[in-house]
């Protein structure tokens, strides 16, 4: 802890010779370093702290400036060593500011009464008219965000983890605004009732109020002009800039919103990008995109999504209020103009064009194109498994991973054929044969729920179904042993909390394990999700190995089984990078892709074969 000291009266009466004034020079303490004469035209109220203002700042490139006070009004402040605070329009109050910082014509800094830094507020995502569904604090991840608003209507589950979440809350909530070392504040409006963490570089922000921005050192926050945020929290390595408003809203790692777009009562999560448009009551979890002005996400639950421009969802029951909700599952697109009447269920990559109606749950047909065509509906039942598209998005996400690789909160597995997504194309098979076993209408089409599937889709579906099978078999067995299974666990339904890829039993374990107090800490909560996550390989096998015997009709593995599977396995990877030739070229054929983009495209498919008999277990 510092030692202060009070200032000597010859300290004062060189302060007082530069303009400064104090309501009490005895409630003025200094620490090892300060020097009278880097104090200029400022006022004292109340009681201040101060450490050495011997050191210098870079402002801007080239730039280097003395530290000291110039020109402020502070009440009740403690300020680091060697820190910068000038042109205060307004005043301090009731702050403490670390080391190193730069705090320059600002408007206001200030703390009231009753401040809670944006930590334990509860809003309403998906059900925009609800109570309140989700908890944000700043040690929330997709996970935990998931868990609350999956299974918001367990008042059990809601309660244990509001007690879980208060009490972390309470445990750091400062009794002031407060601001980190080596914090760069400028050319900002006001700043209330705020965390600020080490880092951070604040500059041309309008209003900062009631927020917690959790910036670390090696995880900084970037907070540009026009920037409004309020009752919210902002995650590390996340950038808000270019007059983005939000309120009630929480942040996670890595997200970037830019240009002017504006959420309320929204959740985003690592490597979100949001610019232009707008979202409420919208839970995005982690790869959430969207570009556009005209888009707007409300009432549903994205990850891995990307909106196309204009995209919109219908949330509103006529009087009843804006009380629908739906889910896209992970890798959904939206085409530009699309829209969709909310409640919806979307299967996994999954791509939606036109005005879609009639409330589609295609979670059983995953890859699946979704058709709005005047009044008809239509689905064209695995289309986008051998798509161009789908091809870049499964490499791009690993790759555009930019947080802080020594802390990621958010659990993200990138397996795009999963047990979850094969669960859904095991489904989505029978489904499809089923129609063919029972034939077509009197139109010569196919329906599913009130979506067309015309005759040639779904021969075409079936097949990419069973592509995706041979192919996933096939792909864990080079990533494990074809050995019997150690544990049981991974067995039975699987699903996508929000980026973590997991058993169904798994998560209600870990309710029942919250409820009887097993789980007594978000801490502990959080260590189980990355338990469960870093036990993904051997649960996904224990699933895998059943679905090898079954689909094969096997007793056990052998070798002349394995090289069956193997062959199976090669012989439809090639046959689906076949397809996703073929819809390179048809784009390529419309002129629109540059000979060498294609070129390149279509070298990186010749080189897939490189990796057929590649063994990634040990």
């Amino acid at each position: 802890m510092k030692r202060y000291r009070k200032l000597t009266e010859a300290e004062i009466a060189t302060m007082q010779a530069n303009g400064c004034r104090a309501e009490d020079w005895h409630k003025v303490t200094v620490g090892k370093g300060f020097d009278a004469d880097c104090c200029n035209h400022v006022t004292f109220y109340g009681w201040a702290r101060i450490g050495s203002t011997k050191g210098t700042i870079m402002v801007t490139d080239d730039f280097v400036k003395h530290c000291g006070i110039n020109n402020a009004t502070l009440r009740n402040v403690t300020i680091g060593d060697n820190c910068l605070i000038e042109n205060i329009g307004n005043f301090i109050n009731e702050a403490t500011i670390g080391d190193g910082c730069q705090i320059a014509n600002v408007s206001t800094i200030n703390t009231l009464k009753d401040a809670n830094y944006g930590e334990g507020t509860l809003i309403s995502v998906l059900n925009e008219a609800g109570k309140g569904n989700l908890i944000i604090f700043s040690g929330l991840n997709s996970q935990v965000g998931a868990l609350m608003v999956n299974h918001s209507s367990d008042k059990q589950l809601m309660q244990t983890l509001k007690r879980l979440i208060t009490d972390t809350v309470a445990a750091t909530r400062p009794h002031c605004t407060t601001i980190g070392n080596h914090v760069t504040i400028v050319n900002t409006n006001e700043v209330s009732n705020a965390v600020i963490g080490d880092g951070c570089r604040i500059d041309g922000a309008a209003r900062l109020s009631d927020c917690t921005i959790a910036s670390t050192a090696d995880n900084p926050i970037h907070i540009g002009t026009g920037v409004i945020c309020e009752n919210s929290i902002v995650s590390g390595g996340s950038k808000l800039t270019g007059s983005v408003k939000m309120v009630d809203c929480f942040v996670g790692e890595a997200c970037e919103l830019s240009i002017g777009f504006t959420a309320a009562s929204s959740v985003f999560f690592a490597n979100c990008y949001m610019s232009n448009g707008e979202a409420c009551a919208a839970f995005c979890g982690p790869y959430t995109v969207s570009h556009h002005k005209s888009s707007l996400l409300i009432g549903a639950m994205f990850s891995f999504y990307n909106a196309g421009s204009a995209t919109n969802f219908s949330n509103h029951a006529y009087k009843m209020g804006p009380m629908h909700y739906g889910t896209l599952e992970r890798g959904v697109k939206t085409a530009s103009g699309a829209y969709l009447l909310m409640p919806a269920k979307i299967g996994a990559f999954s791509v939606l064009f036109g005005k879609l109606m009639y409330h589609p749950d295609t979670r059983d047909l995953p890859f699946s194109y979704l058709i709005a065509y005047s009044d008809t509906m239509y689905l064209v039942p695995g289309r986008n498994f051998a798509t161009v598209g789908l091809y870049r998005d499964i490499r791009k996400w690993p790759k555009r991973d930019r947080r802080n690789t020594a802390d990621r909160k958010s659990c993200v597995n990138f397996d795009w054929l999963s047990p979850f997504t094969i669960s859904e194309v095991l489904r989505g098979k029978k489904i499809l044969e089923d129609l063919r076993a029972n034939g077509p209408n009197a139109g010569k089409n196919y329906k599913y729920q009130d979506y067309v599937i015309k005759p040639e889709w779904l021969e075409r579906g079936i097949m990419y179904y069973d592509l995706a099978l041979r192919i996933y078999m096939g792909a864990v067995l080079k990533r494990h042993r074809p050995v019997k299974p150690q544990t049981d666990r991974g067995e039975g339904n699987w699903i996508d909390l929000s980026g973590l890829l997991m058993p169904e039993h798994e998560e209600r374990q870990i309710i029942d394990d919250l409820t009887s107090g097993k789980l007594d800490s978000i801490t502990a909560l959080i260590y189980r999700f990355k338990g469960i996550n870093n036990d993904y390989n051997e649960l996904r096998w224990a699933w895998s190995y059943r679905l090898l015997l079954d689909y094969y009709g096997l007793d056990e593995l052998s070798d002349d089984s394995l090289d069956r599977i193997h062959a199976d396995y090669k012989d439809a990877r090639r046959k689906w990078i076949d397809l996703i030739r073929n819809d390179a070229q048809k784009e390529f054929m419309l002129g629109d892709v540059e000979q060498e983009v294609y070129d390149d495209f279509i070298g990186q498919l010749d080189r897939e074969v490189d990796f057929e008999d590649r063994r990634l277990y040990m």
